[in-house]
């Protein structure tokens, strides 16, 4: 019963994980169109360059935070991996051919105390 706990417990851990690094990707591709959108603003506009430039600098910090953020979620998954293999119950325990969940992924029923 424990040991289904801790697997339970990895695989909610592995889920939100995924979550996460799919959720800064899509942040960043949404960061991406509205770059895009504020320069053709400015041109359909015909305004000077300087106008909303503080902006676009303020976007380009938050996507230059997201891309680290995103590198940190990278790290963080290789370390959680890593320590996989020191919590008792789960060195042999896998979700699939890859080390997580794939990102369709189903969770399997459970026992429920």
């Amino acid at each position: 019963m424990r040991k289904q706990m801790i697997e339970n417990a990895a695989f909610d851990v592995a889920e939100q994980v995924r979550t996460v690094e799919d959720t800064i990707d899509n942040a960043l591709s949404e960061i991406a169109e509205l770059q895009g959108r504020m320069m053709r603003a400015r041109s359909v506009a015909g305004v000077g360059v300087r106008t909303g430039h503080d902006a676009l600098e303020h976007l380009a910090t938050t996507l230059h935070s997201l891309v680290v953020a995103r590198g940190g979620m990278g790290n963080c998954h290789a370390a959680l991996l890593d320590a996989k293999s020191v919590v008792p119950g789960l060195r042999t325990v896998s979700f699939g051919d890859a080390e997580c969940p794939p990102k369709t992924a189903v969770a399997p029923l459970r026992v429920v105390a």
